[in-house]
């Protein structure tokens, strides 16, 4: 199974991923990456900030932009060359993600492909804008 090809895609294609942050994937995110600033697991400390309580980690926003990328737009086989993010808002525990991409331009001379990436909140709150430039998955070639 491939995703969309170069040739299947079109400007203004779009593809969304939603998903609701918990307690565990913060901490099972701090585990696997190593990051244990405590404003994502010490409430105590995190009260004292300026969000007043643990926030999520904004590379796991964007980890919801790679699973875009990765499993539906363009899909499996992508390979994922370079991403800009500028974290917009805090995502608090209980917060619903949604994470969209959609293509904005093609780039025949290489195969290439211009996302738009952003992540919104279930309130509408932008907490994640960006870009990503991708290779999508090559057609299968022919015996």
């Amino acid at each position: 199974m491939i995703g969309k090809t170069f040739d299947q895609l079109a400007i203004g294609d779009a593809d969304r991923f939603a998903k609701t942050v918990t307690d565990s994937d913060i901490y099972l995110f701090a585990g696997v990456t190593g990051d244990f600033n405590p404003a994502h697991i010490d409430e105590a400390y995190a009260q004292g900030t300026f969000f007043k309580t643990r926030i999520a980690h904004g590379m796991l926003s964007a980890g919801f932009i790679s699973a875009v990328i990765g499993t539906r737009l363009p899909g499996p086989g992508t390979v994922y060359l370079r991403q800009t993010l500028d974290f917009l808002a805090p995502v608090r525990i209980g917060d619903t993600v949604t994470a969209t991409v959609e293509v904005v331009e093609k780039m025949e001379d290489k195969k290439r492909v211009r996302l738009r990436t952003t992540c919104v909140t279930q309130e509408g709150t932008r907490v994640l804008d960006g870009e990503a430039l991708v290779s999508p998955p090559r057609p299968p070639k022919k015996a």
